[in-house]
């Protein structure tokens, strides 16, 4: 019950502030969802034996986030004073040994995993329109939905047992059919030109990468000995628990969207 209270509170949230007000309205909120969300991966990070500093890497988080769904085109730029102030941070802290490379790829990390995703949707919604964004959004719950009632009426075959357990072969399957099913119907109606075969693509593409995203969350977790990343959302977990799957499929559909979409 406060699994289902919690959605039926954050999804009009969501897709309000998606589709009623303007483009910024979902930048202000990748924004908001980029920092619990590297709060929680710094939380992950320590209790894998990483340090990550939180002022200059959550900076360049919300920087890579909002040069990327703003379109100021300064990305570049972004990652490349991450880069040198990180790596200037290192040469500050005076103290040679093992942990210098893990602990300086573990503060960038977050700028390439939370931030430029998150701008990706920001991105997509500005140049797209809210319709775009809606569909990605609405292909990915599917998914979702249908790798976990495909999973729990079908599952036989592992997916990946030492990653998460309770994930099937058959779930997944499900997941990507009728993810791709949903977009296909969706994108006849968003994207009416574009052509079939690089529509189903796309949408196959969006739903594999958002089961990728999930289990590569979870990699982390159980790497780190947690079940949630977070406690911020009641019966969900943390925000990370939540866009794991909109993290790795975002910047692909975010590539269709600005660069083939016809």
């Amino acid at each position: 019950m406060t699994r289902v209270l919690s959605a039926l509170v954050l999804l009009p949230i969501v897709i309000g502030a998606v589709w009623l007000l303007p483009p910024l309205a979902t930048l202000v909120l990748a924004l908001i969802a980029a920092v619990f969300a590297f709060v929680e991966y710094v939380t992950i990070a320590a209790a894998l034996g990483a340090y990550v500093p939180r002022a200059v890497p959550g900076a360049a988080v919300l920087g890579a986030c909002a040069a990327l769904g703003s379109g100021w085109g300064l990305v570049d730029v972004v990652l490349m004073t991450a880069l040198i102030a990180i790596g200037a941070a290192a040469v500050g802290s005076a103290r040679p040994g093992p942990e210098i490379l893990r602990d300086s790829a573990a503060a960038l990390f977050p700028v390439v995993y939370i931030g430029l995703p998150l701008g990706a949707l920001a991105a997509v919604r500005a140049s797209g329109g809210r319709e775009a964004l809606v569909l990605m959004m609405a292909t990915i719950v599917i998914s979702d939905s249908a790798q976990y009632y495909t999973g729990r009426a079908l599952g036989r075959r592992p997916l990946a047992p030492t990653i998460s357990p309770k994930k099937t072969v058959e779930g997944a399957i499900g997941g990507l059919v009728f993810g791709t099913l949903a977009f296909v119907i969706g994108a006849r109606f968003v994207f009416p030109v574009a052509p079939v075969f690089l529509v189903a693509l796309v949408g196959a593409t969006v739903s594999a990468l958002g089961i990728v995203g999930d289990l590569f969350e979870s990699l982390l977790k159980r790497s780190a000995g947690v079940k949630d990343s977070g406690t911020l959302i009641p019966g969900h977990g943390g925000v990370l628990d939540r866009i794991d799957s909109w993290l790795f499929a975002a910047p692909v559909y975010y590539v269709f969207v600005r660069y083939f979409r016809l």
